[in-house]
C-alpha cells in the first residue's frame, strides 16, 4: 500500500504559550489607513479566546503566558489579518492595520471549472480528513476557496482570502480557519497546508455536550499534542508512548542496479532480439515491463527497529520555556492505549509493521531539519522540521482540539 506523507504547518503549532506562573497581556488598536475600526473581532489562533475592539478600536487579551501567539482579525469589508506576537517577560502592545477588501462575499466570482467538484472533494479528504469525525464535518462556505491544478506538476493548490468556516458536529466546534495555503502533490503524495484556526463552541444540550467531551478526549489522547506534552513532563512512557527508530534497509524485493541494467540493455538492444517471432514478442514486452518496474522500485524500505529508545536520551532543556527533541532520521511513536481502527488500516497512511508487533496506533515523525523545539502545552516551535506519516497524518482538522485543551479524565 502506498504511503502518504503529511506536513501539518499550523501556526498554532509554532510555539504557543508555556505554562509558567506569570501572566501577561496583549493590548492594541485595530485600524485601517485612515481611522480606528470599532467592532473588529480579534482572535487567538488555536484557542477559544477572542475579544472585540471597543468604540476607539482598542482591545486587550489578558492572562497569557510567555510564548509565541498569532492574532487573527476579522472585520466586514476588510481582508482577514494575522500578526505574530512574542511574549517573553512583559506585556505587549501592537497596532493592527487592515486592508480594505475589493470584493464582498456576494460579489465573489467562482470561475467555471468542470473539475472543481473533484478538487473540492480531494481538499475535504486531505484537509478535513477521512476519520469517523470527518464524516460529521461540513465546510459552510466553500465558495471562498480559490482552486488551481497544475497538470504538469500534478499539484493541487488552494488558497482563500477569507475565513473558511468548518462545522465539526463530532467534537462540537465551529472553526474559523484562515487558510494560508494548501497543497497536494499526487506524484509524491505529500500533503501540506498552513493556517490559523479559531475554535468556537457549538451550542448543545447536556447529553450532546457529554458526547462532545468523550470524542474530544479520544481525539486528544495519542495525538502529537499529547505526545509532546508528555515528553515535556518526562512522562512519555507513563502516558502510553513507546519510541523506536525507523531504519532503512535494502529492499528485498528489488534486484541490484547492475542486474536491472543488464536485462534492460539485453531486451532493448537491436540484434537477435529484433528477429524474434510474433509469438515471443508479447513475452519480451512483459519482461521489459517487469524490469522497468524493478527500476522504479525504491532501493530502501523503512523498517521498525525493535530496540526501544528512552526519551531521556532524546529530550534536553533548551531554555526556560522550551525543550528540545534531539534526533535525526525518523522516529516511530506507538500509542499503546489505543489500537488501529479498521478504517485507518485501509488508508494510504497506514504504517507497515511486523505481524508480531501489536496493532497499536503507530505514527512516524520524520525529523527533516534536525532537532525540534517544543513547549509544555505540546505545541512545536519548529513546525517545518516535522513530516508525519501513519496515524498523525491520518488525523487532520476533524480531529483537532484547541492548543489549550485539557482532558477531564486521565487514561
Amino acid at each position: 500500500m502506498t504511503k502518504s506523507l503529511f506536513i501539518f504547518f499550523l501556526t498554532l503549532f509554532t510555539g504557543l504559550h508555556s505554562y509558567s506562573q506569570t501572566s501577561f497581556s496583549i493590548t492594541g488598536t485595530v485600524r485601517d489607513q485612515k481611522e480606528s475600526l470599532p467592532g473588529a473581532g480579534v482572535y487567538l489562533s488555536g484557542y477559544k479566546v477572542s475579544t472585540v475592539a471597543d468604540s476607539e478600536g482598542k482591545f486587550k487579551i489578558s492572562n497569557l503566558k510567555p510564548g509565541n501567539y498569532d492574532l487573527l482579525v476579522q472585520m466586514v469589508g476588510y481582508l482577514p489579518y494575522s500578526k505574530s506576537v512574542i511574549i517573553s517577560d512583559k506585556s505587549v502592545q501592537v497596532e493592527l492595520v487592515l486592508k480594505e477588501s475589493t470584493t464582498t462575499l456576494n460579489e465573489v466570482v467562482i470561475h467555471a471549472d468542470p473539475n472543481r467538484a473533484k478538487y473540492l472533494k480531494q481538499f475535504k479528504e486531505y484537509f478535513i480528513g477521512t476519520s469517523p469525525n470527518a464524516a460529521q464535518c461540513k465546510i459552510l462556505n466553500p465558495q471562498v476557496l480559490d482552486i488551481d491544478y497544475d497538470v504538469t506538476k500534478s499539484l493541487l493548490s488552494i488558497k482563500s482570502s477569507d475565513f473558511l468556516i468548518v462545522e465539526n458536529k463530532a467534537l462540537g466546534y465551529r472553526l474559523k480557519y484562515m487558510l494560508d495555503y494548501f497543497e497536494y502533490n499526487s506524484r509524491t503524495r505529500i500533503i501540506y497546508f498552513s493556517g490559523h484556526p479559531f475554535f468556537e463552541e457549538l451550542k448543545a444540550s447536556g447529553s450532546r455536550i457529554k458526547k462532545y467531551i468523550d470524542k474530544r478526549e479520544t481525539a486528544y489522547y495519542g495525538s502529537s499534542q499529547h505526545f509532546f506534552r508528555s515528553l515535556y513532563q518526562g512522562k512519555g512512557k507513563e502516558e502510553g508512548f513507546i519510541i523506536n527508530k525507523m531504519i532503512k534497509i535494502p529492499n528485498p524485493y528489488r534486484y541490484p542496479d547492475s542486474i536491472i541494467y543488464k536485462n534492460l540493455v539485453k531486451l532493448k538492444t537491436p540484434g537477435k532480439s529484433s528477429l524474434i517471432s510474433k509469438s515471443t514478442a508479447p513475452r519480451d514486452t512483459a519482461r521489459i515491463a517487469f524490469w522497468l518496474k524493478q527500476q522504479d522500485m525504491p532501493k530502501f524500505i523503512d523498517c521498525l527497529d525493535r530496540k526501544e529508545i528512552s526519551a531521556d536520551n532524546l529530550i534536553y532543556t533548551y531554555n526556560k520555556n522550551l525543550k528540545l527533541l534531539d534526533g535525526t532520521g525518523a522516529l516511530a511513536i506507538s500509542y499503546t492505549r489505543e489500537k488501529e481502527s479498521l478504517g485507518y488500516s485501509k488508508t494510504s497512511f497506514w504504517i507497515f509493521r511486523p505481524l508480531d508487533v501489536p496493532d497499536y496506533e503507530i505514527s512516524v515523525a520524520n525529523l527533516t531539519q534536525g532537532p525540534v523545539r517544543f513547549y509544555e502545552n505540546g505545541s512545536i516551535y519548529d513546525s517545518r522540521a516535522m513530516l508525519y506519516e501513519g496515524f498523525w497524518a491520518y488525523e487532520k482538522v476533524a480531529d483537532m482540539v484547541p492548543i489549550d485543551y485539557v482532558p477531564q479524565t486521565k487514561r
